[in-house]
């Protein structure tokens, strides 16, 4: 029976979150309590690599922690960001999220709506004279690189965040009574590994967003008990309510 499940983000800021309604419906207990968190590379650390931001024309963001870092970053630098920078997101929710740092315009900042590289790939194309930038996580693969490359983009990939293991205080390890936890990147389950080295699974149900999370669930072992998106679920609030129903 689930009655407690830890689910590693941060709490939802809306009430009206489905995580919400499952907790009512099913009877549960959910606790947010993210298993990694990100934090900003040094301008020594950045410098190092030798990319000057000012070189380029237009910036390519897959998250709101890289638009974060990135005029952060800036700032340490004392770099001036031109006023025709263009910007170039895969979605609008990050999209407006610049508004936080410079002023939003429609004729500078481009989206997709699938959330997939991909999907922005065909507008990127339509300004093939620019020069991207592309600032990434200490934890990528060479993907994105590799589409810009078939697609003839000028660009070039920099670190300006690392993801880190979120570590648990003594009395979070004496009172893990969980019975479901809740992936949604590989680093969950290193960090998992990390602060748990003799974590035993047992009757514990293991759920993941992704196919990379799954993998690193089982590489390490461990048995998965749901995964998501699915054929039927493509979100894991829905994967997650359909377990329950079926396990209650």
């Amino acid at each position: 029976m689930i009655k407690k499940i830890l689910v590693s983000q941060p709490r939802p800021t809306s009430e009206k979150s489905p995580y919400f309604d499952i907790a009512t419906k099913y009877n549960v207990e959910l606790v947010f309590r993210p298993f990694i968190k990100v934090e900003g590379i040094s301008s020594r650390e950045f410098r190092a690599q030798k990319v000057n931001i000012l070189n380029y024309t237009a910036i390519v963001f897959t998250s709101r922690h890289a638009i974060d870092h990135f005029f952060t970053l800036a700032k340490e630098m004392r770099v001036n960001i031109p006023e025709d920078m263009k910007y170039f997101c895969v979605t609008e929710t990050i999209a407006l999220y610049i508004q936080k740092y410079v002023q939003y315009r429609k004729r500078k900042v481009f989206f997709g709506n699938t959330g997939r590289v991909d999907d922005l790939i065909p507008t990127m194309i339509k300004h093939k004279s620019e020069k991207y930038l592309v600032p990434m996580s200490d934890v990528h693969n060479d993907s994105l690189s590799q589409l810009l490359d078939s697609k003839k983009l000028t660009h070039t990939e920099c670190v300006m965040y690392r993801t880190v293991s979120n570590d648990f205080t003594q009395e979070e390890i004496d009172t893990f009574d969980y019975d479901m936890l809740i992936f949604f990147s590989p680093s969950g389950i290193e960090a998992l590994t990390k602060n748990f080295p003799n974590f035993e699974q047992g009757k514990i149900a293991i759920g993941t967003f992704g196919p990379a999370t799954a993998k690193a669930v089982r590489d390490a072992g461990l048995r998965l008990d749901l995964e998501a998106p699915n054929d039927k679920f493509p979100s894991m609030t829905g994967a997650l309510q359909n377990y329950l129903q079926e396990n209650e």
